[in-house]
């Protein structure tokens, strides 16, 4: 029989729909229920068993993660990478410490990949009790750091994907420090989630070595990927680089302090903040960055729409409601940085 995601699947959606009835209380159920029809279709359209075991896995992995999150979804966090090469001794590794120390002391959780060097660091300065450990599964031996060694917080992935899913996902900064290949894919798909929309604009630190290794970077950057076109001078919103852990948690924290969370709907921007606004601080936005509003068109204030219903703890925000050029996430960015002066 072929299914469906629309109800003609006859007794097929009358079994799946007491399923769920008898299953207990269930969130969302139509959504649960497209969950298994999914299932259901994987198992009639694919005979490849390694393929099932890929779409398995990845459901439960994404299951665990949002379990393990779920209870800490009101505390912001910081995701922290670096190379699991990095020594104790080695200065690097104490400013790490020192940083995600200063986190916790004003109320971050701390994300790491769990592993030994700078995500070790970044563990111990917080405290067991204010981290996350997103280890991997390698074909070599990879054990949980010291501090993560059977923290209920500790998720082991089997893929690298379903876990730079959790990083990004369930922070609210990312913090990049000195590391090899493994850092250069992690940090570089933050730019790219940030740069093209694909998760809402967030501080983004390299916090620089005394060899200035991102200054390094950075001058790559400027010279082969500006220089010949591949990026805009907007991108370079999108970052900050600093060899001090003090700025660091210092930039972190002046991000979310007018600015709360965005969210689209019905193809508007829907930006939420904590302090109002007068008329000619939203001139003064319009004004500097035009860029971001479609031709034609202009910032305006908002109660909140129907459609965030769903999030009744963010209703007594203040809104700012605009129609978004989708093409300049780099001056979002640097909107939601001059929004923070006000």
């Amino acid at each position: 029989m072929k299914l469906s995601f629309t109800r003609t699947n006859g007794k097929i959606d009358d079994l799946i729909d007491e399923l769920i009835r008898a299953s207990g209380a269930t969130n969302y159920p139509d959504l649960v229920r497209e969950i298994m029809v999914t299932a259901l279709k994987a198992g009639q359209e694919i005979d490849y068993l390694a393929d099932l075991k890929l779409f398995n896995n990845t459901m439960k992995e994404m299951r665990y993660t949002s379990k393990v999150f779920a209870p800490y979804r009101t505390r912001k966090k910081v995701s922290i990478f670096g190379s699991a090469r990095t020594l104790r001794s080695e200065p690097i590794y104490q400013k790490c410490v020192r940083f995600s120390r200063l986190l916790a002391e004003k109320g971050f959780m701390i994300i790491t990949g769990g592993g030994g060097g700078i995500m070790e660091a970044g563990n111990e300065g917080a405290g067991s009790e204010n981290s996350f450990a997103a280890n991997i599964r390698l074909p070599y031996d990879q054990q949980p750091n010291r501090v993560m060694l059977a923290n209920p917080r500790l998720i082991t992935y089997k893929y690298f994907f379903t876990r730079k899913v959790a990083f990004v996902k369930e922070t609210n900064a990312i913090a990049v420090f000195p590391g090899g290949f493994g850092t250069m894919d992690e940090v570089m798909e933050v730019f790219t989630l940030i740069q093209t929309g694909k998760t809402s604009p967030k501080p983004l630190v390299l916090l620089d070595d005394t060899d200035n290794y991102w200054r390094h970077w950075f001058d790559f950057v400027k010279a082969f990927m500006l220089g010949k076109g591949f990026i805009s001078e907007e991108d370079f919103s999108i970052f900050t680089i600093t060899q001090d852990e003090v700025e660091a948690v210092q930039v972190i924290e002046d991000f979310y302090k007018n600015y709360h969370s965005l969210r689209f709907i019905n193809g508007q921007l829907v930006i939420r903040h904590t302090k109002k606004l007068s008329d000619e601080n939203l001139l003064e936005l319009e004004n500097a960055f035009p860029e971001i509003l479609i031709p034609g068109t202009r910032i305006s204030r908002c109660q909140p729409l129907p459609e965030e219903a769903d999030e009744p703890d963010l209703l007594g925000l203040n809104r700012l409601i605009l129609n978004f050029d989708h093409k300049h996430y780099g001056f979002l960015t640097a909107f939601i940085l001059r929004l923070n002066l006000f």
